[in-house]
């Protein structure tokens, strides 16, 4: 018998194994948070698929998602990668990916790390949902209201609400599988 999934993780094998093995999953590693917040900032105005499409080129082009990196970028830097067709090349998603390694790390000096700072905010256990049909879940909450404003006050671009609460469900600050979908016991 083949496992009920999420309806959004469709047939595409990119999906499913993203759907399968990260969507939803408690993640607390520093890289990777700041990884999913690029992806995710990348994304808006697009489909999931596409930056998923185009992850590996993103994880070159911005040297592994190195924030140490990323916050030293030279102009020389910056023209490479909006001439990158590999990635997307948007300015002020690019130029935000720069001054948010700075944030970034700016809040790792303030609370220790930036997994501490943003599962502060649900006191570090992840909110489950139950959800009957994906239809049902929101694009936003307050609670990605607060956290995007108190982003927006620390000098992240590119954090609106929308943004952020994809972020806390890539993350797994949010278990937004459906209650169908064989994920949402797991995670």
């Amino acid at each position: 018998m083949e496992k009920q999934r999420c309806e959004w993780a469709g047939k595409d094998p990119l999906y499913i194994e993203y759907h399968d093995t990260e969507w939803g999953v408690p993640l607390y590693d520093e890289d990777r948070l700041f990884e999913f917040l690029i992806l995710e900032t990348f994304q808006a105005g697009l489909s999931w698929i596409t930056i998923l499409r185009k992850r590996e080129n993103f994880r070159k082009a911005f040297d592994n998602f190195d924030y140490k990196k990323i916050a030293n970028y030279s102009d020389d830097k910056f023209d490479k990668l909006i001439n990158d067709a590999g990635i997307i090349r948007n300015k002020l998603k690019i130029k935000a990916t720069i001054s948010n390694a700075i944030a970034f790390m700016d809040v790792q000096k303030e609370f220790g790390s930036f997994s501490k700072y943003i599962w502060n905010f649900i006191e570090g256990k992840p909110i489950k949902n139950n959800w009957k049909s994906m239809s049902e879940v929101p694009a936003n909450t307050e609670l990605s209201d607060t956290i995007s404003k108190d982003l927006k006050k620390r000098g992240f671009k590119f954090v609106g609400t929308t943004v952020i609460y994809a972020h806390m469900q890539a993350t797994g600050m949010v278990n937004d599988h459906a209650t169908y979908c064989f994920r949402h016991q797991e995670v």
